[in-house]
């Protein structure tokens, strides 16, 4: 029997190094199956990065899991942003630090979801209740995650467990958090090369709010005006999946991570939920949003509570 491990589409950092370190852990706990580390989608650059930096590969790239295997589902747990055909696989673990939604099993399983910045952060955490060493390429994957998660500890999801927590995974990977954190950051904001249906897929989800389909994307850059060179390129992929999906709502969130602040390219009929919910106005489809670097804590939210 297979094991499939596997984080959410559209995959950031924290999927993706959560879906190879729970590889590992489930390993060591004694997991004799053919435990395979997944993901759902392309690698983001800043994630290349890490990668490459603590020289181990990438999980492998799958479309669907089999009805016959475990699956074990990290950093997310609806089942809209996982494999097309998970509600008819066996869940046997998630681990999550997501709001729970969308998500039924037909089994009892093994959940573990806390309120932090960063899966990782909780994977952590299983190493040690279960007294296992972390090799160092781990600890630096995890602390990569939170990094990436935390935007370096800037992001409002960030608590005190996950400053601690990447304090530890530091000396264990000897890394220094404010130079490789940094490096990793703006690797990932090179966004030169993609085109602009690439650029909305990078880090891209959909959340239903009140009967309300609503896609929001977010991307970090140190340039917004930058990314907004394309800006017409960019209306045109939203508006393409717009119409596709349905959508009532598309929101692009183009975060600058230096100076915390993001400006969102937002179209559709829904327009005037944005306008309510950040209390701005959308001119020439762009709102600008001070402060706001988190799509969880800061986005999501405020969205569902104008509907």
């Amino acid at each position: 029997m297979k094991t499939f491990i596997t984080g959410h589409k559209s995959p950031d950092t924290d999927s993706i190094a959560s879906s190879l370190v729970m590889a590992d852990l489930e390993k060591k706990l004694g997991n004799t199956n053919d435990i395979i580390a997944c993901r759902l989608g392309n690698l983001n650059k800043e994630t290349e990065y890490a990668l490459k930096h603590f020289n181990i590969e990438a999980p492998v790239l799958i479309e669907n899991v089999s009805e016959a295997d475990e699956v074990i589902l990290v950093d997310h747990n609806n089942f809209a942003e996982s494999a097309s055909d998970i509600a008819d696989a066996k869940i046997v673990k998630v681990i999550d630090h997501h709001r729970v939604s969308g998500f039924e099993t037909s089994e009892p399983l093994f959940y573990m979801a806390q309120p932090v910045g960063c899966t990782c952060t909780i994977l952590y955490e299983l190493y040690k209740m279960n007294n296992i060493e972390i090799e160092p390429v781990y600890a630096g994957l995890m602390l990569s995650a939170i990094i990436s998660d935390s935007l370096l500890f800037k992001s409002p999801t960030c608590t005190p467990k996950d400053i601690k927590v990447a304090e530890d995974l530091a000396k264990i990977s000897n890394t220094d958090i404010n130079t490789y954190g940094l490096d990793m950051l703006k690797a990932g904001t090179d966004l030169s090369s993609y085109t602009a249906e690439e650029l909305i897929n990078i880090d891209s989800k959909e959340v239903s709010a009140n009967g309300y389909k609503i896609q929001i994307a977010q991307v970090n850059t140190v340039d917004i005006d930058d990314v907004l060179k394309n800006k017409i390129d960019i209306e045109k992929a939203m508006n393409n999946l717009i119409s596709s999906k349905g959508l009532d709502l598309f929101i692009f969130a183009i975060t600058d991570i230096l100076n915390c602040n993001s400006k969102a390219i937002v179209l559709g009929d829904k327009v005037s939920v944005v306008e309510k919910a950040f209390n701005t106005t959308v001119e020439n489809n762009l709102a600008f949003l001070p402060g706001v670097v988190s799509r969880k804590k800061q986005i999501i939210p405020p969205i569902s509570e104008s509907i």
